[in-house]
């Protein structure tokens, strides 16, 4: 029983950490295209734009709803004292869903798409930065009582760490986006997005430099974590296998590839995602409270564990059936025209 204890939270920690990578990986080129759209230059672009993701960005979403629910479900403290310590950025987040998702329905239907233009990207630019600053506030911590109950203020999660964590993802996305839209469009407009991909490409390693150096200096549980053997030597590989990503990425713009840039930037998230879980496990609630300690019941977790075991496989299959009927680049010479789909 005592092993089941440790197991079981371990096993639903790679869960959610699952789902957060799956939503980031795929939502993110979703958020990034729409900061992108700001920066068409006519509507026939935009067009294209939008037509790339009408098939696939509702379903990127769900990821993130079933990491709430398994947050709520496995780590019932943890879900508590997390929206009670970021409800304003996750408030943002949430308005920015709501924003985009009824600009981009709207806009189909509007004589006068501008306004809902610049909604769908406004609403993209506010659903990353509230996430943005939720992961630079977990990354500084939260301050909870000895029960785990949040007793900090309620601008806690604003400070200019979080401000460069914020500003980052958004530059991550852009990166992921554009890579996206390499692999979507042709012509002037996928050359565009060769452009946008090297500028956030450098834009993102600066800020992944900065919050490198800055958090085992700032955050003593991150530093203490960082200087643990054997996990030091596991951190000091880390920014060179990140280095030598980027190195490739570069260099697959350069050379004009299509497939490769969007599997060098998938990579370099993964790796991001691989550091961060390990500087913030075994916490949930960084720097007090333990998957152990925020954990629900044994029976609740393999009671979910059962669904979850049947529902993630078949997430997975119909994520990339999706992905491999809307194949193909979005091509026509006026806006809406469908994506080209396989012969």
């Amino acid at each position: 029983m005592e092993a089941l204890e440790h197991f079981l939270p371990q096993v639903w920690f790679i869960i959610l950490a699952l789902f957060l990578f799956l939503y980031v990986m795929l939502d993110g080129f979703d958020l990034g295209v729409g900061i992108l759209s700001l920066t068409s230059s006519d509507e026939e672009r935009r067009g294209l734009l939008m037509t790339s993701l009408s098939n696939v960005w509702d379903a990127n979403e769900t990821w993130l709803v079933l990491m709430g629910g398994a947050l709520f479900g496995a780590f019932p403290l943890a879900y508590g004292t997390i929206l009670n310590a970021l409800y304003i950025p996750i408030f943002v987040m949430i308005f920015g869903f709501i924003f985009r998702a009824v600009a981009f329905e709207f806009r189909e239907h509007s004589q006068q798409k501008l306004l809902w233009n610049l909604a769908f990207g406004a609403g993209s630019f506010l659903a990353s930065l509230g996430q943005g600053f939720a992961l630079g506030a977990v990354l500084k911590g939260i301050q909870v009582d000895e029960a785990g109950h949040f007793i900090g203020g309620i601008w806690d999660w604003l400070s200019w760490q979080s401000v460069l964590v914020a500003l980052t993802l958004i530059q991550g996305y852009v990166l992921i986006g554009s890579t996206y839209l390499i692999l979507k469009t042709q012509g002037e407009l996928q050359t565009t997005h060769y452009r946008t991909a090297k500028i956030a490409a450098w834009t993102t390693l600066v800020g992944a430099i900065l919050i490198t150096i800055s958090t085992p200096i700032i955050y003593e549980n991150a530093r203490n974590r960082l200087f643990q053997e054997p996990l030091v030597y596991i951190f000091a590989l880390i920014p060179v296998v990140g280095v030598f990503l980027i190195w490739q990425l570069l260099g697959s713009l350069g050379k004009r590839q299509e497939n490769r840039p969007f599997i060098w930037t998938i990579l370099i998230f993964l790796l991001t995602f691989i550091g961060l879980a390990l500087v913030i496990f075994p916490y949930i609630i960084p720097p007090s409270i333990t998957i152990y300690q925020a954990s629900a019941s044994l029976s609740a977790l393999v009671f979910m564990l059962v669904f979850i075991g049947v529902l993630i496989p078949i997430m997975l299959f119909y994520n990339i059936y999706q992905y491999i009927v809307f194949r193909g680049k979005v091509t026509g010479d006026g806006y809406g025209e469908p994506a080209k789909k396989p012969s």
